[in-house]
């Protein structure tokens, strides 16, 4: 019988309604892979950087999630998983709604003139 093997580091990944801003973090919160498309450069940086930085956000807490469920399933008890601060699958779904619902992203697509 072999052991499960725990990965040292969980990823997971969040991308825009659109498609069109993915990122790829740890469950510390580290981005490791961002990709966009030249189309959203036109919302100017601060709306590219505030859009990559929710996006890692989401990709930590499903990260964190995943975490848990990997540890749960080699026999850690619940108690130790809330310590650590891994969230349950739903808490993550809670937090990921409350993030979305935060989004203020671009209301238009017109540019000033």
């Amino acid at each position: 019988m072999s052991e499960q093997q725990i990965p040292n580091v969980t990823v997971a990944v969040s991308q825009n309604r659109s498609g069109t801003i993915a990122v790829r973090a740890t469950d510390q919160g580290m981005p490791v892979e961002i990709k966009f498309e030249r189309s959203e450069y036109r919302y100017g940086a601060q709306a590219l950087a505030n859009e990559i930085l929710r996006l890692t956000q989401r990709s930590a807490i499903a990260a964190r999630a995943k975490r848990r469920e990997l540890l749960a399933e080699t026999g850690m008890p619940a108690d130790m998983l809330d310590k650590l601060g891994l969230p349950t699958r739903q808490q993550a779904v809670d937090e990921l709604d409350r993030i979305d619902d935060a989004d203020t992203g671009p209301t238009t697509w017109m540019r000033p003139l």
